[in-house]
């Protein structure tokens, strides 16, 4: 009997609903019996490190749609491609459903080659899976949806935290590495937000066009205050580079959220107006919980659609969903750059609206430097969601 696999990295919501949905189209409209997890992503595809794969069937996925991370856990960091070719022919695996962001499809990517080198059998499916929502191709991705209606509540309750202090500031740190999709979507949700970062727009922070500028007229003028900030914001305000690597080769983002706390108390006791400052950092349970029943739909959805190519005998694309519809996308073009929120885009000038922010604080031009026209469709695609 064919055999399937689905690999998983960072916890986010909506993975246990694909592994459901995965082994379920399997199960019961091909009927495919033997249908195995691998746990802790890519090492699980490694025996040197133990992980014997899991066999799933219907009671066991029941109800893991109802619970926020993964069954199967996660893992960082690569494998040899020729090492988990050779274990997944040694298991019988004809089906490969590779789920999550860039790296993983590169893994993926990676494994399918390999495939077609060692002329294994096996057809390799993207299913992808990123909170970020910075995936070309993807139009939004699972989790993105279920992200903002958290984020949102964490907004509300910053601005009711910073009204009920004098001259009361909330600072809320949310996802979003190299793409600002989370806090701009968020903060368009919320409507209480008074101003935004995000890792495609530099920022200044002194001057009179500055952030603590900025920050010190509305406190002045409004008594309260609710700042949103994306986690690879304002990288340029460090005065080095950040040197350390995940297991994944991924540079360590240098922590944005704690650095403007500082500096902004530092600005306001300099200048002698008393702030009280409430920091709010919720990423770890915005990730954890379970699918909103939009990202239950998608992942439903993208789960099927991948099952179908996988038994149509695809290999090396991933579920791509763009104007609505869900199309096939070669691995190799969908990793080969990322989404970005456009800075002259309508996402952006809802941002600017609400908030009542400048589009650029000390006018300076975005983070993002487009020099080729294939970035530059990126950046444009990831303005329309």
């Amino acid at each position: 009997m064919p055999r399937s696999h689905r690999h998983l990295r960072r916890t986010e919501p909506g993975i246990n609903n694909v592994i459901r949905s995965v082994h379920n189209e399997l199960y019961y409209h091909y009927g495919v019996k033997d249908i195995l997890g691998i746990r802790n992503g890519y090492q699980g595809l490694n025996p040197e490190h133990g992980l014997e794969p899991v066999e799933l069937d219907p009671e066991m996925v029941s109800n893991i749609h109802k619970l926020g991370g993964t069954m199967l856990s996660s893992s960082r960091g690569p494998q040899d491609p020729a090492v988990m070719v050779k274990y997944l022919c040694s298991l019988g695996i004809n089906m490969l459903f590779c789920v999550g962001g860039d790296g993983t499809q590169r893994g993926a990517h990676g494994i399918a080659q390999e495939a077609l080198r060692q002329k294994a059998p096996l057809a390799v499916v993207g299913i992808p899976k990123t909170i970020d929502n910075d995936i070309h191709f993807v139009q939004r991705s699972f989790g993105y949806a279920t992200a903002l209606e958290k984020a949102r509540e964490v907004l509300d309750g910053a601005h009711v935290e910073a009204k009920g202090a004098p001259n009361g500031l909330a600072i809320v740190k949310l996802m979003g590495r190299h793409a600002g999709f989370i806090a701009a979507g968020a903060t368009i949700a919320s409507q209480e937000v008074n101003c935004t970062l995000i890792p495609e727009i530099a920022f200044k922070l002194e001057g009179d066009d500055g952030l603590l500028s900025f920050l010190r007229a509305r406190i002045l003028r409004k008594k309260h205050a609710v700042l949103v900030v994306a986690e690879g914001a304002g990288q340029h305000l460090f005065e080095d580079e950040a040197k350390d690597r995940d297991a994944s080769g991924n540079a360590k983002l240098r922590d944005i959220g704690i650095y403007l706390r500082d500096r902004i108390g530092e600005y306001f006791t300099a200048e002698g107006i008393p702030i009280a400052i409430k920091y709010f950092d919720p990423s770890y349970i915005i990730r954890s919980v379970p699918a909103n029943s939009a990202d239950s739909i998608l992942c439903d959805q993208m789960a099927r659609m991948a099952v179908h190519a996988a038994v149509a005998g695809k290999t090396d694309m991933l579920i791509g969903y763009i104007h609505n519809y869900f199309v096939h996308v070669p691995i190799a073009l969908a990793i080969g750059s990322k989404k970005y929120l456009n800075p002259e885009g309508d996402l952006w000038m809802a941002v600017v609206a609400s908030t009542g922010q400048p589009e650029r604080l000390g006018g300076i031009v975005p983070a993002r430097v487009i020099s080729t026209a294939h970035e530059d469709e990126a950046l444009v695609a990831g303005s329309e969601f």
